[in-house]
């Protein structure tokens, strides 16, 4: 490649498309727990699952991997999904619904630019549920790099948001 490129700044990730062991049990997860909405069925072997309509933000199959072992935690593959919350109230509901049907978390971080908890779904496949801090509240390093960092998220500030 002879030139530089630049990716456009309006670039998103549009979806994830997870191979899973058991759809209906990934439904349970995603839908039931998580919130998001089917918006199609491929048979029984695929879903299209999407907040707020869109045509999927999340896609499952068990195309290669139906009654698979769980995703191993020390192998290569997709280390978490993001799902991003557009408010820190929205942030806060959704962990008090996972608390409530008692569904383990792996931690939860305070990143300086955003907070996260994360977790696992029924196919050890890593989710991160977060929200971004406006970006005018971000710090900045002197060469202009983004300071980020993990430290412990106030949990039950958090919950202050919803209650």
């Amino acid at each position: 490649m002879t030139t530089n490129y630049t990716i456009p700044t309006q670039t998103r990730i549009g979806h994830v498309h997870l191979k899973v062991s058991n759809l209906q049990r990934s439904l349970e997860f995603y839908c039931d727990l998580l919130g998001f909405e089917i918006t199609t069925m491929h048979g029984t072997e695929a879903a299209f699952i999407s907040a707020g309509g869109y045509h999927h933000h999340i896609g499952l199959n068990t195309w290669y991997s139906k009654n698979f072992p769980l995703a191993h935690e020390k192998g290569v593959g997709l280390f978490h999904t993001a799902i991003l919350y557009p408010t820190r109230k929205d942030l806060a509901t959704i962990y008090s619904r996972i608390l409530e049907a008692d569904y383990p978390f792996t931690g939860a971080a305070d990143h300086g630019v955003s907070q996260a908890l994360y977790l696992n779904d029924p196919d050890n496949n890593g989710v991160e549920l977060y929200w971004d801090r406006p970006k005018e509240d971000w710090l900045y390093n002197e060469d202009g790099t983004i300071v980020m960092y993990s430290a412990a998220l106030d949990l039950e500030d958090l919950l202050k948001e919803i209650t």
